[in-house]
Parts: structure tokens; C-alpha cells; sequence
């Protein structure tokens, strides 16, 4: 018997994994059959995804909220539509775009046209995706160009830190002094502790 299943994919951009498990709920899609991978931009190991591919089976039915969620870039994206469709025989619904559904025409029109919709829009989105990292790496580059400071602000330790790490080695200033004078945690005072040491053997 066929079974419906859905995926979410959610990343630190893009984190609307409720809209997304909302939309599939609304199609009938059982929490159980809801596979979904959370990670970062850098990772797409998608264990989720594997799971769920690995399980599909002919004439099952993958809803997804966009075609975006199928991979980084078209090449991908087009390599697992065809894996989904050709390979596994199952029908995709894309939530987001009512055109791509291979459930409607299963004539060779209707098949051409789901293929042929799912390249424009696996480059569209590749395209766009691009077109944000640019617009990222244009917005720092004027950002920096202005003085604007990235990342954690420099701790700046007191002139006579030096004096003070000397005190604390021979016992004759406990740590939480020297902390509490230089305004730092620990973990931070012995990496700037490091540092200091570096500096006096050049």
C-alpha cells in the first residue's frame, strides 16, 4: 500500500521548520512519516533525507514545501528529482509550486512538463541562492570599508598584567584576584595567559 511522506530541511538561514511541518500536516502527512534534517549552511549530510530515500518505495507520495529543500544547487537538485522520480518511482508534490506535482499527467506532456518546470526552478533557486551570498559579501566588504568591527570585541587587560600573572605564580595573589582586576573568566585569563608567554620568549 502507498504511504505519504513528507520532508523539511531547515538551516541557521533558514529556520521555518514549523511552516513547513504545518503545510504538511495539512496534506495528511502522519508525524511518523515527516523526516526532517537540521543543519548548518556547511553541513548537508541530510541523515534524514538518506532515511527517508532509503524507505520510499514505488508509488509512494513525498510532499516537500520547496524545491530548494532538494538540494544546494541545481545539478542536485535535478539529480534527485530524477533519483525520486525515475529511480524510486514515486510521485513528488511541491508544495510551493502547484505545476510540479507528478501526480497530474502521467502522459509523456505531463511528465515532460514536470521535468522540464523542475530545471527552471532548480536554477532559479540556485541563482538566487548566489545572489544572497553575493549581496552578503558586497554588505561586510562596505561594512568593514566603514570601521564597522566583526566577531568578538578585543578584550583589552590591564598595563600591568604582566606583574600580576608574576604575583599569581608565586601564590602571592589567589586567581579570583587577578580576575576579578582584569575583568575576565578564567577560561579567558589562560588564554590570554598563553599569549603573554608567547610574546615574552620572542
Amino acid at each position: 500500500m502507498a504511504e505519504i511522506y513528507g520532508y523539511v530541511r531547515v538551516t541557521s538561514i533558514d529556520q521555518n521548520e514549523e511552516r513547513q511541518t504545518v503545510e504538511l500536516s495539512k496534506r495528511n502527512v502522519l508525524p511518523k512519516n515527516i523526516y526532517i534534517d537540521k543543519q548548518s549552511g556547511k553541513s548537508f549530510e541530510r541523515q534524514q533525507y538518506k532515511k527517508l530515500v532509503r524507505k520510499l518505495k514505488q508509488g509512494d507520495l513525498l510532499y516537500i514545501l520547496s524545491i530548494d529543500r532538494l538540494g544546494r544547487n541545481y545539478l542536485e537538485i535535478q539529480e534527485q528529482w530524477r533519483i525520486l522520480t525515475k529511480e524510486k518511482g514515486i510521485d513528488i508534490c511541491i508544495i510551493d509550486m502547484p505545476l510540479l506535482d507528478t501526480r497530474n499527467g502521467k502522459d509523456l506532456t505531463g511528465i515532460f512538463i514536470a521535468d522540464l518546470v523542475s530545471q527552471i526552478l532548480s536554477f532559479v533557486a540556485q541563482n538566487e541562492r548566489e545572489n544572497i551570498r553575493k549581496r552578503q559579501a558586497q554588505g561586510i566588504a562596505v561594512a568593514k570599508a566603514q570601521g564597522v568591527k566583526f566577531g568578538r570585541p578585543e578584550i583589552m587587560l590591564p598595563e600591568n598584567f604582566g606583574e600580576l600573572v608574576r604575583e599569581w605564580e608565586k601564590k602571592r595573589l589567589p586567581l579570583s584576584e587577578v580576575l576579578n582586576v582584569c575583568k575576565i573568566s578564567e577560561a579567558t585569563f589562560y588564554r590570554k595567559l598563553r599569549e603573554y608567554r608567547l610574546l615574552q620568549q620572542r
